[in-house]
């Protein structure tokens, strides 16, 4: 039985016997969640929106890739976008940034340009609102829009087809990353699949910014020093471009790439010798 090897996994929305699984784990190794969204996110896909049963399962959750961490339930790290750049620095990002989408010429722009997020949130505007509401004043990520984020259903689909063409996104990032060059930023476009924008969290019509290293290998700075013979994780976006790629090919751990909780499950099962 291996009992000093921690197990780390991304969150998915799971099975009740999944997790029963997870909380039967504790016996044979400590366990953890890592996750981009934010807690009440992160509940909802473990356990239905308990976050009491999420602790009692893991002794490690990590929201918003570990900017807000917590062990054995109580919370021991918060970070914030505002308190890591500063309002002096936001406010110039701010002004670039407005003024070079003032000078992009496209077929139509709405509203809400520039937006303040809180981990992946959800695309229900509504349950956006309420997380705000949450957690005010906590950000951990800026998203950028050049056709705002007021546009309909019909006007994004037509904004992807015209950045396709256009390269629109990319040009921002382009300027984003020249013009803050030496500000240690990520300035990421969502990865393609299949036609779809999916893993980087910036949708169709966006793009998003946050400190270099805020993604999920922020997390390990909390379990590295723990003592643990190993720490393994298991995902399913490993591949390059993908939101686990980071910390499943990071030193510190032993990554294991996985298809659905099934197969998570199974790999588990065989590194612990419990089948």
């Amino acid at each position: 039985m291996i009992t000093r090897t921690f197990e780390f996994f991304s969150p998915h929305e799971i099975t009740p016997d999944m997790t029963e699984f997870l909380s039967s784990l504790r016996e044979h190794a400590c366990v953890g969640v890592v996750g981009g969204s934010d807690l009440p996110k992160i509940c909802q896909q473990l356990a239905g929106g308990d976050e009491k049963a999420v602790h009692s399962m893991c002794e490690y959750v990590f929201a918003e890739n570990g900017l807000v961490a917590f062990k054995g339930g109580e919370l021991i790290h918060k970070a914030d976008l505002v308190g890591k750049l500063g309002d002096e620095f936001l406010q110039r990002f701010i002004n670039f940034t407005l003024g070079y989408l003032s000078k992009v010429q496209l077929p139509l722009k709405r509203g809400n340009f520039i937006e303040f997020r809180n981990g992946e949130l959800e695309l229900n505007p509504v349950m956006n609102w309420l997380n705000y509401i949450n957690q005010a004043g906590c950000y951990s990520m800026i998203n950028i829009s050049p056709i705002g984020r007021s546009c309909s259903q019909a006007e994004r689909d037509a904004f992807v087809v015209y950045d396709t063409e256009h390269g629109v996104r990319s040009a921002l990032v382009a300027a984003l990353n020249s013009e803050f060059r030496d500000a240690n930023l990520s300035v990421c476009i969502g990865k393609v699949e299949d036609g779809r924008e999916k893993d980087a969290g910036s949708g169709q019509i966006s793009v998003d910014v946050f400190p270099r290293g805020w993604d999920k290998t922020y997390s390990l700075q909390f379990v590295e020093k723990e003592g643990f013979e190993a720490i393994h994780f298991f995902g399913d976006k490993t591949s390059p471009g993908g939101n686990d790629h980071a910390i499943y090919e990071d030193p510190r751990t032993v990554g294991h790439s996985v298809t659905d909780p099934s197969d998570a499950r199974r790999q588990v099962e065989e590194l612990l010798k419990l089948r």
